[in-house]
């Protein structure tokens, strides 16, 4: 959608901003934060995507991740604290911030990645959120940043505890299947599509020849993560 409200989806960057009490004041740096790279290989004219913010935004979100975590758990180990924070600042659970605030809805893309889906893509929204993060630490400072994070993790962090989703699914399901007396898991890469820019990749888990799970995910990595949640999912429907 175009119109009057320019190359965006569905609003401005400054009816994002209103809508979420953003205290950003720099419309230009918000306008980089919602523009994806696929934009400006179709518009030469534009002058720079949201991956240098993106890049900002995941260092400013581990540190502000890791003192919350350190502040509200006064008597956690290292160890799960690290596990905590790794959950709160992966791919999902970003990407899952960025669907409550709508981030999708003002993103800036090209025409074929608008055509694909790639408003409602996880790698997209999560990345995304990171360069909103970054643009925000740099208009508004990490106070801004912390007041803005906080009540995210309010949430999630209790839902993440809950779910047990601060443990690594590949390490679980496979202390899970060879305490079964298994094989540990393996897992293939069954398909990939997509721009090198956009890749999807597709993996499934086995384990004794038995199909537990099937993943996708923007790296073979988090596809094989993902298998692996999925197989817990179904064992535990089961």
């Amino acid at each position: 959608m175009m119109n009057q409200k320019g190359d965006f989806g569905v609003e401005t960057p400054q009816k994002f901003a209103e809508r979420n009490a953003l205290p950003i004041k720099d419309i230009l740096l918000l306008n980089r934060a919602l523009t994806h790279r696929s934009f400006l290989n179709e518009n030469p004219e534009a002058l720079e995507d949201n991956e240098r913010l993106e890049f900002l935004g995941d260092a400013v979100l581990d540190y502000i991740v890791g003192a919350w975590l350190y502040h509200h758990f006064p008597e956690m180990a290292e160890g799960d604290l690290t596990r905590l924070r790794a959950a709160l600042v992966k791919t999902d659970q970003l990407a899952h911030f960025g669907n409550q605030i709508g981030i999708g809805r003002a993103l800036r893309l090209g025409r074929g990645e608008e055509e694909n889906g790639g408003r409602n893509r996880r790698a997209m929204l999560c990345g995304a959120f990171e360069a909103l993060i970054g643009a925000l630490c740099l208009d508004a400072g990490m106070e801004a940043v912390d007041a803005f994070v906080s009540p995210f993790l309010n949430t999630a962090v209790v839902e993440i505890l809950t779910d047990q989703r601060d443990k690594d699914p590949k390490s679980l399901l496979q202390e899970i299947v060879q305490a079964g007396g298994k094989p540990a898991p393996n897992y293939k890469v069954v398909a990939e599509d997509g721009p090198d820019h956009a890749k999807i990749f597709e993996v499934e888990v086995y384990a004794n020849g038995d199909l537990l799970g099937h993943g996708v995910g923007s790296s073979k990595h988090e596809a094989s993560m993902d298998a692996a949640q999925k197989a817990l999912d179904n064992l535990e429907y089961l």
